[in-house]
């Protein structure tokens, strides 16, 4: 039952949003939207799945903790 929930809600916010984009020709902001947009069908239906997800954070954090070591390094 879920899993319909959940995709009523995808197909209605594709219903919603994507007509607007088209009609005044928002090709980026459409890309954008879709990329964004399956990747919370991914996780959603992950987690109603309950399938293993990776952590976002980690993803950052491997990101970003290079940066902040190397700018503490020019502080100090």
């Amino acid at each position: 039952m879920s899993y319909f929930l959940l995709a009523t809600l995808f197909l209605a916010i594709i219903a919603f949003e994507v007509p607007g984009l088209v009609k005044k020709r928002l090709w980026r902001e459409l890309t954008v939207f879709a990329v964004l947009l399956v990747i919370g069908m991914v996780y959603s239906f992950g987690q109603v799945l309950e399938l293993p997800l990776p952590n976002p954070a980690h993803g950052i954090e491997a990101v970003f903790k290079p940066l902040s070591q190397m700018l503490e390094k020019m502080i100090t």
